[in-house]
């Protein structure tokens, strides 16, 4: 998977706010004694910072340095505290089998091949206990725009996945999931809900059956 150092670098915090859903998560995970969370893909830090303020154990890793640097430096600022990795997601997790209550993966698991995603989803069963919840959004191909400046000139490499040749995320692969082969792929966990957010992502919310 191409580096996401050049995209930090120029940009720095691309998100701020926290996905809209995270505090109906937070409601649910604190319903069901959810304790140990890790954000996979965390990024510049965003849902570190939103679920350590609400007590919960984080933990996060992302494969960009840059981006680690400015979530560290954002929760030391705001006087929290997460477990921050540098890792990348389609090479193990660095934690023990059985170890979170929940993952949680905003925007960043379908920047793969097919191969590549499919190993990202092994290591998420192995970390996740039973019974553990599981929170994605990814995204939805849509038209070509009209405008010229929004087309990214998807150039397709698999079924289903695309690079873009232009645009902000040009030269990494964006996966676009069907919902049939969203439920196939994660399989292994009870589809609890599966919605489009305000963001016009597609979303996920199940737990590990086994």
């Amino acid at each position: 998977m191409p580096d996401w150092e050049k995209i930090f670098e120029e940009k720095g915090h691309i998100f701020v706010n926290s996905h809209p859903d995270m505090s109906r998560l937070n409601s649910i995970f604190k319903n069901e004694d959810v304790k140990r969370i890790l954000d996979l893909g965390c990024g510049t830090g965003r849902h570190l910072v939103h679920f350590s303020r609400e007590g919960f154990e984080v933990s996060g890793f992302d494969a960009s340095k840059t981006a680690l640097d400015l979530a560290v430096k954002w929760l030391k600022d705001e006087e929290l505290d997460a477990d921050v990795r540098l890792n990348r997601m389609e090479e193990p997790f660095p934690y023990p089998d059985d170890f979170f209550d929940a993952v949680i993966s905003i925007q960043t698991i379908h920047h793969n091949l097919m191969q590549d995603i499919l190993t990202t989803v092994r290591e998420v069963e192995r970390v996740l206990k039973i019974g553990g919840y599981l929170f994605i959004t990814v995204p939805i191909l849509g038209p070509k725009p009209e405008n010229p400046e929004d087309d990214w000139k998807l150039h397709q490499v698999e079924d289903g996945t695309f690079i873009p040749q232009s645009g902000p995320e040009s030269g990494i692969p964006h996966h676009y999931f069907t919902e049939d082969e969203l439920l196939e792929v994660f399989r292994n966990f009870k589809t609890l809900e599966m919605y489009k957010d305000i963001t016009n992502h597609r979303c996920l919310l199940g737990i590990r059956k086994y």
